[in-house]
């Protein structure tokens, strides 16, 4: 059974240990969309650091439909906050693309927002002597639905292994008001939801990660897919090892 109270209490504590030893005084840079992760990534290292350590980065592409969720949550949890619009380096870098001649598709146009996101908070980090906080949950990294080096970056991350589930548990024992946590999940790339781009459900996902347990096997077909290909964005980076013979 998940304690989602011991949990909480526990990632605060991991939190309070990662800064201690990895950037004593330094504060926490985290990505805001208004959505649950960010939202409970965001109250948690609030928690852990104390409000005024804590900067909530607002990452719009143009006009962004929902960034009053995100203006909500860093009002609610009264954290600093900035807003970078990221709309003209995104087109910059694709006309840049067009004049070398490079003919893009739809996974590099899709990608592409994430790691100018990612390159933006660790800009960010440097100017405010911060630590960029991951916000992927495991039942994404599971079936790989994040993207290397963007949002699948970060200093320290204190979600990577809750599911979907445990995280919305996480964010109502922080007392977060519900619209952010049972908002509909976007990728704020593609524009449609998680769930229409994977073709199942987080309820399901999170069913088969905990207890093993999918009645429909295409879709168990499917995760066990996903999971297996997009192994390589959980490991770190395969590195030659040098063998010195110290016999010439």
């Amino acid at each position: 059974m998940f304690d989602a109270a011991k949990t909480k209490n526990d990632i605060v504590l991991w939190i309070q240990d990662f800064f201690e030893a990895n950037g004593k005084g330094c504060n926490a840079v985290v990505g805001i969309s208004g959505g649950k992760d960010s939202s409970v990534t965001a109250a948690l290292c609030a928690q852990a650091l104390g409000h005024d350590r804590v900067y909530g980065v607002l990452l719009p592409q143009g006009d962004q439909h929902d960034i009053n969720f995100s203006l909500d949550i860093v009002s609610h949890l009264g954290i600093k906050h900035m807003e970078i619009n990221i709309k003209d380096s995104v087109n910059a870098l694709l006309e840049s693309m067009k004049a070398g001649k490079i003919q893009t598709n739809r996974q590099a146009v899709v990608n592409i927002p994430a790691r100018i996101r990612m390159a933006s908070l660790y800009a960010v980090a440097a100017i405010v002597n911060g630590r960029v906080a991951n916000t992927s949950n495991l039942s994404e990294d599971w079936v790989g639905y994040a993207t290397k080096f963007g949002d699948s970056a970060g200093d320290f991350s204190p979600l990577s292994s809750l599911t979907v589930t445990e995280v919305k548990a996480i964010g109502r024992e922080l007392g977060l008001p519900s619209k952010f946590l049972d908002k509909v999940p976007e990728d704020g790339l593609s524009g449609l939801s998680d769930e229409i781009n994977l073709g199942f459900t987080y309820d399901i996902l999170d069913r088969y990660i905990r207890e093993g347990i999918c009645e429909d096997a295409a879709i168990k077909e499917k995760i066990d897919k996903l999971h297996e290909v997009n192994l390589h964005k959980l490991s770190l980076m395969p590195s030659f090892q040098l063998i010195h013979n110290a016999n010439p």
